[in-house]
């Protein structure tokens, strides 16, 4: 970047938008005064050229006639000529012509091959004698001997053509100023009422920057750009506040879930050191401790986990849905110690999707932890194709979840009244809607007939009207 361009930069956007516009301007208006100035040269010399063409047809009588001279009215009437031989001497001419030659020997040579037009004088600055001439060959023999008549120049003074066209320069130069200053007033004044509603933006942003919170874009009615351009940016304004208003709970309940674990810990630690006790009593004390310091880092890991879930990359190998969560399914319920008629599943054959077996062993698990401690036996976890997803449900068949209840349920630590006396921590939904969202997919809870859908789509919901059921859907990998 040159350092001119470089200041350019640097200006307001609203001189830079004049003079861009200015300088269209110009080129625009000089661009048709240049047009207007060669229509009316034109015109003048075509004008020019025919009064050429009569002086010339005269003066040729004349001369047929043995009748040219200066005396002749004819010829007086008519102008400037000049008679010419081979090498450019005058041997005759209009009164004035007799002491210097019109042409050069070469346009003379010239003239001998055809007619010759051309200015002498300049239209600026201006010239004492400005004429027209118009040579033509006197003979056919294209090597007349010297001293013997062979071309013939006839000229017309241009002094009104060149003040007509001096006239028209300045006046046009006039006009285009005039027409330039008004112009760049008015897109001043377009670029300014264009700016005003930006400027109005930026001091508003200004005060949010400065720590102003609620603060939105005033933004006028209208459907334009800048209109468009307030909404939406009112529109992350409120989801700016929504996640700073969601990330300040978080912290908050964060805070409250962290305290009681560290002050059982603490408590038990401070009770064992109170006084000596033998060595079984500290064991013991030692165990609690180590147990929930296991449950706090199990706490930290699940909050990182549901922080920072990564999307899948593009090279992510495909996973069979329901070959991969067979068994997961399977080692779920050995662990836990459940017969197969409470722990079911209705596997039917799915698109493959970009999901590591990892992550979605960590789904199911949460899902069936969250219906052995929240609902009832049997559970069935199914999988299937709907409309172009591939879809996993875990169902339950206990009292389900509050209709309003249902909205919050993925929240981080958010639980039920019902389920606040069960041991968990509320992050479960929390984690598997967090991976789910990564891998561009949805998380439905519907309990009963209540149904919660954050995103449109038009798969339906297939389950029983009873218990509680969370569907997880998942982009195939032909859906792009």
């Amino acid at each position: 970047m040159t350092p001119g361009s470089g200041r350019w930069r640097r200006l307001p956007l609203r001189v830079r938008l004049i003079a861009g516009f200015a300088a269209a301007m110009l080129v625009v208006l000089t661009g048709a005064g240049g047009f207007v100035y060669l229509r009316v040269r034109y015109a003048l010399d075509r004008r020019l050229d025919a009064d050429l063409t009569a002086e010339q047809t005269a003066v040729a009588a004349a001369l047929h006639d043995g009748t040219l001279d200066p005396r002749n009215p004819a010829i007086v009437s008519g102008g400037l000529y000049q008679i010419l031989d081979p090498t450019g001497a005058i041997l005759q001419a209009s009164p004035g012509l007799t002491n210097r030659a019109l042409l050069t020997a070469g346009q003379v040579a010239a003239a001998r091959q055809g007619p010759v037009r051309a200015d002498l004088g300049t239209l600026l600055p201006i010239s004492p004698e400005p004429l027209r001439v118009l040579a033509t060959a006197l003979s056919a023999d294209t090597t007349p001997p010297a001293g013997q008549p062979a071309v013939m120049v006839v000229a017309v003074r241009r002094d009104q053509r060149d003040e007509a066209l001096r006239e028209l320069i300045a006046q046009l130069a006039l006009a285009n100023l005039a027409a330039l200053a008004v112009a760049s007033f008015v897109g001043y004044r377009l670029a300014r009422a264009a700016l005003d509603p930006v400027e109005r933006y930026r001091a508003q942003a200004a005060r949010i920057t400065d720590g102003a919170t609620g603060v939105r874009l005033d933004v006028p009615p209208g459907d334009d750009e800048l209109t468009r351009l307030g909404r939406t940016l009112n529109d992350m304004l409120a989801a700016l506040d929504t996640a700073l208003e969601r990330e300040r709970r978080f912290v908050s309940d964060a805070s409250h879930e962290l305290r009681t674990p560290l002050t059982l810990l603490a408590a038990e630690l401070e009770l064992a050191l109170r006084r000596p006790r033998p060595a079984t009593e500290l064991q013991e004390a030692l165990r609690a401790a180590a147990t929930d310091t296991a449950a706090l880092i199990t706490l930290a890991d699940t909050l990182l986990a549901v922080g920072v879930q990564p999307a899948p990359a593009a090279d992510a190998p495909p996973t069979d849905l329901a070959h991969t969560v067979e068994p997961i399914v399977r080692r779920y319920r050995n662990a836990a110690d459940l017969p197969g008629t409470a722990l079911r599943t209705d596997l039917d054959p799915a698109p493959p999707v970009r999901l590591d077996p990892v992550r979605l062993d960590r789904i199911v698990t949460n899902l069936l932890d969250n219906a052995l401690r929240h609902g009832a036996p049997p559970i069935t976890v199914a999988t299937a194709t709907a409309g172009g997803w591939a879809r996993l449900t875990v169902h339950d068949t206990g009292p389900g979840m509050p209709a309003e209840f249902l909205p919050h349920a993925a929240e981080r630590f958010a639980r039920a009244d019902t389920a606040r006396t069960t041991p968990g921590t509320g992050l479960g939904l929390s984690l598997v809607e967090a991976i789910v969202t990564a891998h561009g997919g949805q998380l439905r809870c519907c309990s009963g007939p209540a149904h919660h859908h954050p995103q449109r789509d038009p798969v339906p919901c297939t389950h029983r009207g009873t218990g509680t059921t969370i569907a997880v859907l998942l982009p195939t990998t032909g859906r792009g």
